[in-house]
């Protein structure tokens, strides 16, 4: 039965894992070997690790890193960071992980998404948006927030589709380690134009947040970071993750509210 998936996203900086808000610096929050066997313990859905240096520093995927986090990990793993060209995203799903996130390349070489697609299948290419509120509008940008484009996000995502992403995840810039909630008139406006597999990333900081989302969307990826790395008003340091019988509750009963 399908089910929304509530995953935890993780940011990999100079080897160790780091929380940014609305995409700066960021805060050094542990390493990423011992959040995943935290979240093994926890039974995560699914986990999505993020290197934010690798594109801008214009290096290749830090391979070590990603067999050792696949060797690692007990649940679908998304890596997402560096890559450019089918045989990276070979060799990264050959090390035993499920899905290869690509952002900057796909605005600069969109069609390799669709040789991806061909080679891995299109269930292993995920396409992430960054996005931003800008003077006219949602823009697309691109190398961490850096760089603007002339992009539209929803026609974008929609073009990602029909080259053959598998998944699409926005990201909100404007709301990235804010945990004030999902920028979900972003992400209608997105769901409104494809119709694989999506999940939304920024806001997210309670049960709450993730209550609303799928009580808008239904089946939806809704992934976080600051709600799973941060605890307390003070955001102190806690790799954390809610018990499974309290988000299978949480979901049940928002699915059931969608239900006619």
């Amino acid at each position: 039965m399908l089910r929304p998936r509530i995953i935890p996203c993780l940011l990999v900086r100079n080897g160790g894992l780091v929380k940014t808000q609305k995409f700066d610096q960021g805060k050094y929050v542990g390493d990423p070997i011992n959040a995943v066997r935290i979240f093994n313990e926890k039974q995560v859905d699914e986990l999505t690790v993020l290197d934010i240096d690798a594109t801008v520093k214009g290096r290749e995927p830090d391979y070590t890193m990603i067999r050792n986090l696949a060797a690692e990990c007990r649940m679908p793993l998304c890596y997402g960071g560096g890559v450019k060209t089918v045989d990276q995203a070979e060799r990264i799903i050959g090390m035993g992980v499920e899905k290869v996130a690509v952002s900057s390349a796909a605005v600069h070489d969109p069609d390799l998404v669709a040789r991806m697609a061909h080679n891995v299948g299109a269930q292993s290419v995920v396409v992430i948006l960054d996005v931003a509120r800008g003077r006219q509008g949602y823009e697309l940008r691109i190398e961490n927030g850096r760089r603007a484009t002339d992009l539209d996000p929803v026609q974008f995502a929609r073009r990602m589709e029909e080259l053959g992403a598998g998944e699409i995840v926005i990201n909100s810039i404007d709301r990235d380690g804010t945990m004030q909630g999902y920028d979900i008139d972003l992400l209608k406006l997105v769901r409104g134009a494809v119709t694989v597999p999506m999940s939304a990333l920024g806001g997210a900081g309670s049960l709450e947040h993730l209550r609303q989302l799928i009580r808008e969307f239904g089946i939806i990826g809704a992934a976080a970071g600051s709600l799973f790395v941060f605890k307390g008003v003070y955001r102190a340091v806690l790799i954390n993750y809610p018990k499974r019988a309290e988000l299978d509750a949480l979901v049940a009963e928002e699915l059931r509210g969608l239900r006619p």
